[in-house]
């Protein structure tokens, strides 16, 4: 008995390795995609967050939801519409980002007091979180490597060089998602060579 629940616990484990590699490997080719197809992606953004707030507007006419958690998401999907003005340039200090992110937490914050007080099948609150919190921040999260490779406009350090050679004097200075998979799979899956016969 206590070797089949010793089993259970490393099996346990390993189902969660390979759902952690599946989520990386997901991630990593959705910021491709975005990255390939930037104004493909900005539409399916703008049409997730439309259905969203559509479906913040049928849960106030067919549940009985506190206004308050209704009216927060509608101003996080307004906040969402202001992101995506400039996509895919994101600037983290301007007030559709900031905003974004304090609606975030405020709409958690509403949502995790509402369902400790009022009961919900498991399923009925993992959608709520998935398709009203999550869906579309996520979206614009993954999207966030998408402005590492648009071609600059102005140059902002050095006045005398031309903006292509700034360019490609910075072409390998990327901060996004994409960079960072693409660092972790470069220090930590082995590297093949090929041998020449």
């Amino acid at each position: 008995m206590l070797f089949l629940t010793l089993i259970s616990y490393i099996a346990v484990f390993i189902q969660i390795v390979f759902i952690t590699i599946a989520i990386a490997a997901g991630l990593y080719y959705l910021a491709e995609l975005v990255e390939e197809y930037t104004s493909t992606a900005k539409r399916v953004i703008w049409w997730m967050n439309t259905t969203i707030l559509a479906l913040y507007l049928l849960l106030w006419v067919f549940e009985n939801f506190p206004i308050s958690m209704i009216v927060f998401g509608v101003l996080a999907s307004v906040s969402h519409y202001v992101i995506l003005t400039n996509f895919p340039y994101v600037s983290f200090l301007s007030v559709g980002f900031l905003a974004a992110i304090s609606f975030i937490i405020v709409n958690h914050y509403l949502a995790f007091s509402y369902f400790a007080t009022v009961y919900y099948p498991f399923f009925e609150v993992i959608s709520y979180f998935t398709l009203y919190l999550w869906l579309v921040p996520f979206a614009l999260f993954v999207s966030l490597s998408a402005n590492d490779n648009v071609l600059p406009t102005t140059t902002s350090e050095r006045m005398d060089a031309d903006v292509v050679s700034n360019y490609f004097s910075k072409r390998n200075k990327k901060y996004g998602l994409l960079t960072f998979f693409n660092y972790a799979k470069e220090s930590i899956l082995p590297v093949r060579t090929k041998k020449g016969f």
